[in-house]
């Protein structure tokens, strides 16, 4: 795992190796053993490099890295797990340089030699984010993995005189550049205050975009030179995915699916675990990261490093769960019981971590059982995109209901929205009459309304008149899938397009890496992804139960308790802490004289929130949490007045 980053300026002879360095420095936390810089003497590029070693731990791993014939020159953030497989295959085609090592990085640049971007990117099954500058033919590749597992931003900034193209894993690799113009887009903004973050390819800065997963894109010279931005391409669609599944669905026996799935989930872990540092696993006491752990186990000659974050307050503690299934496992186990203080230790960090407004607040303790793993590994797998292939959320199950309840009611939702806000007092009858509202609106908007953080009545009381009605349209173009005749797969396609790559993924890695810990997702191998497409809705949610497959699968290895356990995933309790000790924190946020003259949220609005949150009438912790990281971030910036993002 590492960091990259780099420039082109037009009209330049060559790019300064100590500004390379300085904007590889802001990311020394995704590659602390390591520094690089390379140039092109005559052209203005220039490419650099922070490296974590994980394979081939000597200097023959080092980047940027030049390829035998010297025409093409790669910096690599990630890992790719079949390079033994491409490997071979060169040699046996006879077009394997004379390796230097035995790095993922050197096989790929030789794969990238022989066989071109895209038939490369097509075969190779890791995560990754890359820029290949080919030296002959003056183009720059930029390319990203199949889900977005690792980050990548890019585009032209001017500041001053000078334009230059930007790239790299972080946005604070992209600020070091004098270029760089920073200029806050505040319609980005808005995507954060319906989404918890900011989905790509959008990013917080105008004229900076994130690359779309799997998506690569290629700059001429003449792009280069005339400073044009060309449309990426995909060489891999989740959308065809799930399509071809739904065209060819499993027609085998229960069983037969059950066995599949265990071959499956064992070839990818087997695969992930190859590291030439010591590696061990998030374990949260949840059916995933549990099953994971137990296939780690099969196939590790000693007890696998397990680590998990633990609540006093029951209804988040996952930590007993975790426990058991590390004593049944026999794992060596480490665990951390999370206060409120260590959680607001972290919260002036968020901004630094993010580089842009963030608040899954899940991040918090995803930083800290980071930090703990850091301590005594360099890599471990996680149990991320479970819930997405095999409909493990509850909001599946909620989804069902919502449709038979419309079935049974026959159009009378408008009566039920009415109904629930004229008879019931206060919260109760919000929320019948927000069914009500649901059960009224079109596909996809009734399951968006379902999932979405702010709904149009949240969004009126934190802006007040300022309030754009429909909180769906940012995400609608990627969540709906026209050509999946199924409204249950395309709900679970949208939602690992969309809630995955642009919340999950992004505070998977930013958390890891800030502690320079490499995080794999075996459940996002792409041969996984392609049988799940192809199961039938009925094995992944069969009446109220989730994950029915995968429950099969785990019910060989682990102990009945944690199966039947309710899911609880892997967040604080804000509510109670945000009436106890996170509440002076908010207090001092809301009341400040920079958030009022700021003006991007409703006064008004804001303290309704908190009293409502204080009184114990509606949890209003998630928003309350978004309002806190976005003005802690906004603190950062230069211009502290910053306009209202709804203006």
């Amino acid at each position: 795992m590492c960091g990259i980053a780099g420039y082109f300026e037009p009209g330049q002879r060559r790019a300064s190796p100590d500004l390379l360095l300085k904007m590889a420095q802001a990311i020394h936390h995704r590659g602390p053993d390591d520094a690089g810089a390379w140039t092109d003497d005559g052209v203005g590029m220039g490419l650099g490099h922070r490296r974590l070693s994980i394979m081939d731990l000597s200097p023959a791993g080092h980047q940027p890295m030049v390829s035998a014939s010297g025409q093409r020159v790669l910096v690599f953030n990630g890992e790719i797990y079949n390079f033994t497989e491409l490997h071979a295959e060169l040699e046996q085609q006879g077009r394997a340089p004379a390796w230097r090592g035995h790095s993922d990085t050197e096989t790929l640049l030789a794969a990238f030699e022989a066989w071109g971007v895209e038939q490369t990117l097509k075969r190779a099954r890791g995560m990754f984010a890359l820029a290949l500058w080919d030296r002959r033919n003056r183009t720059l590749t930029l390319a990203r993995d199949r889900l977005g597992e690792k980050p990548l931003y890019y585009g032209w900034q001017m500041k001053g005189q000078q334009p230059a193209f930007l790239f790299g894993s972080e946005l604070k690799a992209l600020r070091e550049h004098p270029s760089f113009a920073g200029e806050v887009d505040r319609s980005a903004v808005c995507l954060l205050l319906r989404h918890n973050c900011v989905p790509a390819p959008y990013s917080i800065y105008r004229g900076i975009s994130k690359l779309m997963p799997g998506h690569y894109l290629t700059l001429t010279e003449q792009d280069l030179q005339a400073q044009r931005l060309p449309a990426s391409t995909p060489y891999w669609s989740l959308a065809e995915v799930a399509v071809a599944g739904v065209a060819a669905p499993w027609q085998g026996s229960d069983d037969q699916a059950i066995r599949e799935l265990d071959a499956l989930l064992r070839d990818a872990i087997g695969q992930q675990m190859v590291a030439d540092v010591p590696l061990g696993a998030f374990l949260s006491g949840g059916i995933d990261s549990s099953t994971i752990v137990a296939l780690m186990q099969a196939q590790s000659s000693k007890p696998v490093k397990t680590f998990s974050i633990g609540f006093d307050e029951a209804g988040y503690n996952e930590a007993v769960y975790a426990k058991a299934v590390a004593d049944h496992l026999k794992t060596e186990h480490t665990e951390l019981y999370v206060q409120p203080a260590q959680a607001q230790a972290v919260i002036p960090r968020l901004p630094t971590l993010y580089d842009e407004p963030f608040a899954d607040s899940s991040q918090i303790p995803t930083f800290l059982v980071s930090q703990l793993a850091a301590r005594h590994v360099k890599m471990v797998l996680s149990g991320d995109g479970g819930d997405e292939l095999f409909a493990g959320y509850s909001r599946y199950r909620r989804y069902a209901t919502l449709q038979r309840i419309r079935r049974a009611t026959l159009g009378m939702a408008p009566g039920l929205a009415k109904l629930g806000g004229a008879l019931l007092p206060g919260a109760r009858g919000r929320r019948l009459s927000g069914i009500g509202q649901r059960l009224g609106l079109p596909w996809p908007d009734d399951y968006l309304a379902l999932v979405a953080l702010a709904n149009p009545a949240d969004l009126r009381l934190l802006f007040g008149e300022r309030a754009h009605a429909d909180p769906f349209g940012s995400v609608r173009q990627r969540f709906v899938r026209s050509d999946i005749d199924s409204h249950a797969e395309q709900i679970l396609s949208g939602d690992m397009d969309t809630y995955l790559v642009d919340d999950i993924l992004v505070k998977v890695d930013r958390t890891t890496m800030a502690n320079s810990l490499e995080a794999r997702a075996p459940l996002l191998d792409q041969n996984l992804i392609a049988f799940a497409a192809r199961l039938p809705f009925d094995l992944k949610l069969r009446g109220e139960q989730g994950k029915y497959l995968f429950r099969k699968v785990a019910a060989r290895l682990l102990p009945a308790e944690v199966l039947t356990k309710r899911k609880q995933g892997f967040a604080i309790p804000l509510a109670t802490w945000f009436r106890n000790d996170l509440r002076p924190m908010l207090l001092d946020t809301i009341s400040s004289r920079a958030f009022k003259e700021r003006g991007i949220f409703d006064q008004a609005g804001i303290q309704r929130l908190v009293d409502e949150h204080q009184q114990g009438l509606q949890d209003r912790g998630e928003l309350l949490w978004m309002v806190m990281v976005l003005e802690t971030w906004m603190r950062t910036l230069p211009d502290q007045t910053s306009p209202s993002p709804m203006h």
